[in-house]
């Protein structure tokens, strides 16, 4: 398939700049997979579409403050350090900006002396291994010091870091947020719970490889991503159980979707698992485990747009994102939602 095929007109002003400040108040499309029929809701009403004995399945992943701003040793000139992965040895790949002053042995200073950081290595592709120096816990430094690493198209400063995460972050590690998560309350889940929902929990640290474009005109050429994921027994139990009574496995965002889809056996059960992914899903492909999928707005020709096509078709899909453009939706990362059904 061509790259072209998954492009779209979309206004820069409905790029969404700011999370709202009630979360499920976000507009939601419901796009039927078989019908292509839409309906325009608000995110709470959910709840409507989800039925007693469903799965819900959400990525736990918090985001790290993770784009350190300060000084070269020496000539004091302004730097940048965009944690993308903790290395077993302790030390961090990372993207350093300007680079031309990031060679091995060039020292930096975050926080007034805070934090220090040694460029140890340079990668083929230009990231930066560095190995950091400070005084007691590392996360606890850096979320004093650190600013959040928002996406490129979002120009707005973020005033409270906790808006660029999901109520139910637990488990420190990406680079980016799983959005589609964003949209929950505490209150909404909840309610979802006591309906007789069954709520499951799994990892995937966000890379910053999901803002990556595709550069290639044919998409099967795509290299995809690699990212970590993780899923415990007991969020299998639960998909399992689900599975064989006949219920359906809703995935929040296509985090859970890839994790879920690296894990399912054909028969769309699951194990427990852990490990790194780069499945990359698109129109063709055949869906193990996912039934139906709570999702934002994403960019033209992006691999996430690729991935929501083929759970219900490239037409329905690029019809859906017309109308959510004619309709002024809002789109992106703080965006308004979307539930295939």
């Amino acid at each position: 398939m061509k790259i072209t095929e998954f492009d779209y007109y979309l206004p820069k002003e409905l790029i969404a700049q700011y999370p709202l400040q009630k979360r499920d108040e976000a507009r939601l499309m419901v796009l039927d997979k078989k019908t292509g029929n839409i309906e325009h809701k608000v995110f709470k009403d959910v709840i409507d579409y989800i039925e007693p004995g469903d799965c819900l399945v959400l990525n736990d992943t918090r985001v790290l403050p993770a784009r350190l701003i300060g000084s070269k040793e020496g000539s004091g000139g302004k730097m940048e350090i965009l944690l993308l992965k903790r290395l077993p040895d302790g030390t961090w790949e990372t993207l350093v900006k300007p680079g031309k002053r990031a060679k091995v042995g060039s020292r930096f200073d975050f926080g007034d002396g805070e934090l220090k950081a040694e460029i140890v290595e340079v990668k083929e592709d230009g990231n930066r291994i560095v190995k950091f120096e400070y005084e007691g816990i590392f996360e606890e430094v850096l979320d004093r010091l650190g600013q959040m690493p928002l996406p490129p198209y979002i120009k707005e400063k973020l005033e409270d870091k906790e808006m660029y995460q999901t109520v139910y972050s637990k488990e420190e590690g990406s680079a980016a947020a799983p959005t589609a998560g964003l949209h929950f309350t505490k209150e909404l889940l909840k309610k979802i719970e006591d309906k007789g929902v069954i709520i499951a929990f799994l990892t995937l640290h966000v890379g910053l490889g999901t803002f990556r474009p595709v550069k290639v005109e044919n998409i099967e050429d795509h290299d995809m991503h690699s990212e970590y994921y993780s899923m415990t027994k007991e969020t299998a139990d639960k998909i399992n159980k689900a599975k064989e009574s006949g219920h359906r496995i809703i995935s929040v965002g296509t985090t859970s979707c890839r994790t879920l889809e690296t894990i399912g056996y054909e028969n769309g059960r699951v194990k427990e698992q852990s490990g790194w992914t780069d499945i990359f899903i698109y129109p063709g492909y055949k869906y193990k485990v996912v039934d139906n999928l709570i999702t934002n707005f994403h960019l033209p020709e992006s691999t996430l747009i690729m991935l929501v096509s083929a759970l219900c078709g490239r037409d329905k899909i690029m019809n859906a994102y017309k109308i959510a453009v004619d309709e002024k939706y809002r789109f992106f990362s703080f965006g308004d939602a979307m539930f295939i059904k």
